[in-house]
């Protein structure tokens, strides 16, 4: 039965091939929302959350995840403007609002008044990604980060997301979770990093998220003491030619605007511009 006269229900396991057709119209773009599909196969019990659809004629035309993220799929305006229906009518869950920034305007433009003024929005995000080889020599010294490593790495997760997002994810007793998160990419092989001879941590950055078709990386991160050498670039051309051989073939990632020196080391590992995001934090 749909749910508000704008045809919006909540998806589940019986809806998971149709999803996965319409995620996979863009494949890159849509790799967060297609990796938690598939693998929750859209059971509330296991997605945490929620996975929202919008229905034409019967015909699924986009998609909301709706977790910790609120996160749309392949939605127009008007798509977006029925999903912020929904939301603002229920009430904030969500901690961020992320995806295309068309849509992510929209859906702000819909909540924003029942769900008040965010902590910060950055409404113009480069999204990039690379399906060749890196452009540059990539770093020799990056590798896959192991258990041994937890011990310098965790620190420098907390340092890059303190400050990429202005508060420390350790905040309210989010510590426990956080080192949980971080241990979780280890053990799948999705942290990387270069780290000196004491185990410092120098570079480093993870998959967030992965599908056949793409992986989305996170938590980049340069030990301030070693800025401005080139390691960035570098070690995102190591990341890009481990992932590209042992993970997904596209990498793709999303960047401030203003971070001007991750754009360059970025756009020298042969990351280019493909879509622009939009991130609303509260």
């Amino acid at each position: 039965m749909l749910t508000t006269r704008r045809g919006v229900r909540i998806l589940g396991a019986a809806d998971l091939d149709e999803f996965l057709a319409l995620a996979r119209l863009d494949p890159v773009v849509n790799v967060f929302a297609e990796y938690r599909a598939t693998t929750t196969r859209l059971e509330p019990r296991w997605l945490g959350g929620e996975m929202w659809g919008r229905f034409e004629d019967g015909r699924l035309v986009a998609a909301c995840h709706v977790g910790a993220n609120l996160v749309p799929v392949q939605a127009s305006p008007e798509d977006a403007a029925a999903f912020a229906e929904r939301a603002a009518s229920r009430g904030r869950t969500v901690s961020t609002i992320v995806g295309p920034q068309e849509a992510v305007r929209a859906l702000w433009d819909g909540i924003g008044f029942a769900w008040g003024p965010p902590r910060d929005a950055r409404w113009d995000q480069p999204h990039m990604e690379i399906s060749t080889a890196p452009a540059i020599e990539p770093d020799p010294q990056v590798r896959r980060s192991t258990l041994r490593d937890l011990d310098e790495l965790y620190p420098a997760c907390v340092a890059m997301y303190t400050e990429e997002v202005g508060v420390s994810p350790e905040l309210n007793g989010g510590g426990d979770l956080y080192q949980a998160r971080v241990g979780q990419l280890v053990n799948r092989g999705w942290s990387f990093g270069r780290y000196a001879e004491d185990g410092t941590v120098l570079f480093k950055a993870e998959v967030a998220c992965a599908t056949p078709y793409a992986a989305q990386i996170q938590g980049v991160y340069v030990a301030p003491s070693h800025r401005g050498q080139g390691l960035a670039s570098a070690g995102m051309a190591a990341v890009v030619a481990l992932v590209r051989r042992e993970v997904a073939p596209v990498v793709s990632l999303y960047v401030n605007e203003w971070n001007t020196p991750a754009r360059r080391a970025y756009e020298r590992a042969g990351f280019r511009e493909t879509a622009r995001f939009a991130t609303v934090m509260f």
